[in-house]
């Protein structure tokens, strides 16, 4: 598998530290408001890398933090007269919800920057020890000129850092470039004890002691959106080698921003889009195929036609699943024939070529349309054995579920109550003379091959 290095800019062939254990660090959130879709690319697009990872045999240990205390927090803890605490509680739990909708699995360790200030508070002492920091009037710095190799990710000289960055103006740094690694509280705000007086952690130290207790002084894999490049990874990088003395991260990862149509997606602009909003007007399954469907290094942008196309795409995976089942009720017993089993292995040959070419979602979401398409040329065979419509099947449930989690392969239990399920809100639609849900739901489920009848004893169903 090649992966392209943003530190070395060029594609690599990766190769973790240690044989098969692979170390991931992915920056979470800032729980003071609900995530937006472009925090979710990030998220969902590394949980199918660590998908495949282990489908590849590795071990992954995935390590994904909570920044549970910034000024953006104290500001809406403020605003909402709540704690600070209670604020980052309920988005982190709301952050869950989101994920878990979208199919994101959990990681390995999610820490909370506040659980872990006595690991932050010990690397600043060694930073100061060194000499890289330095301590004014209860706030601490980070001297970013101590680092010759400063700028190595974003590839910038200090020069051109200083004339390009909106350096906040402050007395106490000695270079407008030097970073905070503590806070000195001001009144009536969120505090912890520390040998330079109360204060809390600057936002960059937090990633580098967490990962070093999770993970060790050097990681495999560590990523996050594009913007985090600089200054966030940047800061990280030159602190942690400067505490450890050795690399921070042999391979760094950066996905590309979510456009809404032709604009960049931001706050300043007002077009910033919630997932927990998306969630009730699309598909969770629909919007997770939408962020894989680009290449993650590319912008990919958000449009209303372009999530009802994954729609479609995806009642179209639903019902090649579904009528591999159903065929298989008519099939004859055997085992897979040869040529079924030859189509399958050029298909996991072209689904691995496109995710160990820098991990290309797009080109393998491609394969899985031609998975689809067999499965369709399969099924409507006149004589087809059962276990080659069980082996497309499988086939469709590792790559398209396990790893991509866009296919969801059903037991016949479950498929059977969604239908009586999408039955009785057809029903309650034509009671409330919306006709033109209840024409949705029954063309959704003839799609899947299901037959309504409507008789005087109620609706009856049946498959083709």
């Amino acid at each position: 598998m090649h992966v392209y290095n943003t530190q070395t800019r060029k594609r690599e062939l990766f190769q973790p530290l240690h044989d098969k254990n692979v170390t991931m660090y992915v920056c979470g959130p800032t729980v003071y408001n609900y995530i937006h879709i472009g925090n979710a690319r990030a998220f969902l697009f590394f949980d199918v890398v660590r998908r495949y990872l282990k489908y590849q045999g590795y071990h992954v240990t995935y390590v994904q933090n909570f920044t549970d205390v910034d000024d953006r927090l104290i500001e809406a803890a403020q605003k909402e007269d709540t704690t600070v605490k209670e604020l980052a509680e309920r988005y982190i739990q709301a952050y869950f919800e989101d994920m878990d909708a979208l199919g994101v699995q959990r990681a390995d360790h999610h820490p909370k920057a506040t659980e872990h200030i006595d690991e932050m508070v010990e690397g600043i002492q060694t930073l100061i020890e060194k000499g890289y920091a330095y301590e004014q009037d209860g706030d601490v710095y980070f001297r970013s000129q101590s680092k010759e190799d400063y700028g190595k990710l974003s590839h910038q000289s200090m020069e051109e850092l200083k004339s390009g960055a909106r350096v906040e103006v402050n007395e106490k740094k000695e270079n407008p470039l030097d970073f905070a690694l503590w806070k000195k509280a001001k009144p009536n705000e969120i505090s912890w004890d520390s040998p330079w007086g109360k204060g809390r952690p600057g936002w960059h130290i937090e990633c580098s002691a967490m990962s070093r207790k999770y993970l060790g002084d050097t990681l495999d894999l560590h990523a996050g959106g594009m913007d985090l490049c600089f200054p966030h990874h940047e800061n990280e990088i030159a602190q942690s080698e400067a505490w450890t003395g050795k690399r921070f991260v042999r391979y760094w990862l950066h996905n590309g921003y979510v456009n809404m149509g032709s604009e960049k997606m931001s706050k300043s602009l007002g077009n910033v889009v919630r997932v927990v909003d998306l969630r009730k007007k699309y598909s969770p399954l629909a919007l997770r195929y939408f962020l894989l469907s680009t290449h993650y290094r590319n912008p990919i942008a958000f449009s209303d036609e372009t999530i009802r196309q994954m729609e479609r795409n995806l009642e179209r995976f639903e019902t090649a699943t579904t009528n591999l089942k159903h065929r298989m009720e008519t099939a004859m017993e055997g085992e897979a024939e040869p040529e079924v089993e030859e189509r399958l292995n050029q298909l996991t040959q072209a689904f691995e070529a496109a995710m160990d070419d820098d991990l290309n979602t797009a080109n393998a979401i491609s394969v899985l349309h031609e998975a689809v398409k067999f499965a369709f040329e399969t099924v409507s065979r006149p004589v087809v054995l059962q276990g080659s419509l069980s082996a497309i099947l499988d086939w469709l449930r590792k790559f398209g579920g396990d790893i991509m989690g866009l296919v969801d392969v059903k037991e016949e239990t479950d498929l059977d109550q969604e239908i009586e399920a999408l039955i009785e809100e057809r029903q309650k639609a034509r009671a409330a003379k919306d006709f033109q849900r209840a024409d949705a739901i029954r063309d959704q489920l003839t799609a899947q091959g299901i037959i309504l009848e409507d008789t005087p004893q109620g609706v009856r169903w049946r498959r083709k």
